[in-house]
């Protein structure tokens, strides 16, 4: 017997998933972690029952998303509190309507109480806001989408905000960052309930990488370069992300965007939340570790062609980042080992 048939054959009941959804819920937040739990299907033991899942909202029937599209609701609030078969993980979707929701009455007594008896409690984006709320994520390690982050540290400051994970998990509440990011932790949910097998397979069939983990950042250097709204500091951003090799001190990138030194760190701070220095460091990470995933080029040549300049500057970076060295991260996440 293989290991993920231990793991299968000891889970043989069906797990019941509600997914709490509402007007303006993010269509993806929604769908995207129901696709990947219900593909499990095709991979487990015909006798495993695998997953009931149902979407629950205000009312059974059709409810507009974000986008427009429609997504369809199994069941109200109030019939779900009336089923008294037990749910084994409530997820609660993200999206436009996340604050709208915070203020109806049935959905935060629907989430307060199946949160009281469900195995599991997830929330999937700025879901996390509607947990805070309730006092679920209170002294909880937790994430939300990078762009709520600071609205959410300042709302609900008992939470210990990770703003830099893609998914968290502090013992039976799982929250993950925006959008596609749920899918990353219903895959983790797959591989913590059936085993690394199944949900590798499940990842193939979905065309996904099973090398996005919790730890990793969600941080992206091209969005946040994106966000700039002053064309001077585009140009700079612009040249930081196709010049990380350079030394790229804040004089240069001054001169870049043709300002004072002092001027200029003022208004890359107030613009894109964190400083020149910050920001470069950020950038070079992120690019390190993409080629620490993607190629097996040496961590010598990688921390030259990231700015690092020397491999122990890059691995006091990991280090303080994510607690383990580059030759580590790439041991546990390069995507190279799944082609051999």
């Amino acid at each position: 017997m293989t290991k993920t048939q231990h793991i299968s054959q000891t889970h043989n009941g069906v797990r019941r998933v509600a997914m709490v959804a509402y007007p303006n819920s993010h269509i993806l937040d929604v769908i995207g972690p129901l696709e990947i739990l219900s593909g499990t299907r095709l991979f487990l033991d015909k006798n495993t029952a695998g997953y009931d899942l149902f979407v629950v909202a205000e009312k059974k029937g059709k409810l507009q998303t974000s986008s427009g599209m429609y997504v369809y609701a199994d069941t109200s609030f109030d019939e779900a509190l009336e089923d008294t078969r037990p749910i084994d993980t409530l997820i609660i979707a993200g999206g436009h309507g996340t604050l709208d929701a915070l203020k109806s009455p049935k959905l935060m007594s629907y989430v307060r109480q199946t949160a009281r008896s469900a195995k599991r409690v997830i929330s999937i984006c700025t879901g996390a806001l509607i947990l805070a709320e309730i006092g679920i994520l209170n002294g909880r390690r937790a994430t939300t989408h990078w762009w709520w982050c600071p609205i959410m540290a300042e709302k609900y400051p008992e939470v210990r905000l990770e703003p830099d994970a893609i998914y968290v998990q502090d013992g039976n509440v799982w929250t993950s960052a925006g959008v596609t990011t749920g899918m990353d932790l219903a895959l983790a949910i797959v591989e913590h309930d059936w085993g690394h097998d199944i949900a590798l397979q499940v990842a193939r069939y979905n065309v996904m990488y099973m090398v996005r983990p919790g730890g990793q950042s969600q941080f992206s250097s091209q969005l946040i370069a994106q966000k700039a709204q002053d064309p001077s500091l585009t140009r700079v951003l612009d040249h930081i992300l196709q010049n990380l090799h350079e030394p790229l001190t804040v004089t240069s990138l001054a001169a870049c965007a043709h300002m004072s030194e002092r001027s200029f760190a003022r208004k890359f701070n107030k613009e894109i939340g964190m400083t020149p220095a910050n920001y470069v460091e950020a950038a070079r990470f992120q690019a390190a570790k993409a080629e620490l995933e993607h190629t097996d080029t040496s961590i010598e040549q990688i921390a030259l062609k990231t700015g690092f300049n020397n491999p122990e500057r890059m691995r006091r970076t990991f280090m303080r980042q994510l607690g383990i060295s580059a030759t580590e991260y790439r041991e546990r996440f390069s995507t190279l080992k799944e082609k051999s």
